[in-house]
């Protein structure tokens, strides 16, 4: 019988970067899975939690990898990947940006330098992604909550407060960071829609491309911005809201608590009513 499968990853803890540390990325993982458990329908055996030491690059790709196997061969229909970390810019791994000359790319746990630039067997940049997300039936929905950022260029004041900071880690070296300095701002989603994913897939970033995602102390304890009040709004509404609704009321509370990002949504699916 066909079922669901979900992959949340949070990682706070980089183990090769312990400046680059946030603080809201695991709690993020715990309050998406909660609202899978309450409103999606996923059971505890349908969902893979990987944080901090366990999130790394290989334990992320094969887990996502054992999820497209299994829709390909008909035992997931309804996929789910979450990941709350640093976001970061690499100079194009394969020739195919031939304009920006640069991917976007997650940070796992182990990230590490190599040379000038970040080292390729432990960075998961959006070429992977798509190579992988692409090879899905027509059958399977897949949808991905990215709380992360991958330009500086929104960079204000306001997030270098105390109680907030930029998930955001820049290129490693001045000379990675000439290769990919001049390109025009893109985020994960906008790069994967770009390479055209399929119609069923459901794309979420926390924040536009020229912004940066907070990861902020709201009500006493540590959250990303977008990931936080993303679950209160499904909480609150509990079950028949469309997605652009939720997307409205998420921008709406973070402009009332005076983040800047503004969070994305790409897909041909949004006002289609979701599963919570």
């Amino acid at each position: 019988m066909a079922s669901k499968k979900a992959l949340c990853v949070g990682i706070n803890k980089f183990q090769n970067l312990p400046q680059a540390t946030l603080n809201g990325c695991v709690n993020d993982t715990a309050d998406m899975i909660s609202v899978l458990k309450k409103y999606m329908g996923f059971a505890d055996n349908d969902i893979v939690k990987l944080v901090d030491e366990q999130a790394t690059k290989k334990n992320i790709m094969t887990n996502l990898t054992e999820m497209v196997n299994g829709a390909k061969a008909g035992k997931y229909t309804n996929l789910v990947f979450s990941i709350s970390s640093h976001g970061t810019q690499v100079p194009d791994q394969d020739g195919d940006e031939e304009l920006d000359m640069s991917d976007e790319a997650f940070c796992p746990t182990d990230l590490i330098q190599k040379g000038d630039v970040w080292d390729p067997d432990h960075i998961i940049t959006d070429d992977e992604l798509y190579n992988l997300f692409a090879q899905l039936p027509e059958a399977a929905s897949l949808e991905c909550y990215f709380d992360t950022c991958h330009s500086g260029t929104g960079l204000k004041a306001i997030d270098l407060l105390l109680d907030r900071k930029p998930r955001l880690l820049l290129p490693p070296s001045l000379k990675a960071f000439e290769k990919v300095k001049e390109r025009s701002p893109r985020s994960m989603v906008v790069s994967l829609k770009e390479k055209e994913l399929s119609t069923r897939h459901i794309l979420w970033a926390a924040c536009r491309s020229d912004q940066t995602s907070a990861d902020a102390r709201i009500d006493g304890t540590w959250h990303g911005a977008f990931t936080y009040y993303l679950c209160q709004n499904i909480n609150k509404s509990q079950k028949n809201l469309a997605r652009k609704n939720l997307l409205a009321k998420v921008r709406a509370d973070l402009k009332k608590n005076k983040y800047d990002q503004l969070p994305q949504l790409e897909t041909n699916a949004t006002g289609r009513t979701a599963n919570w």
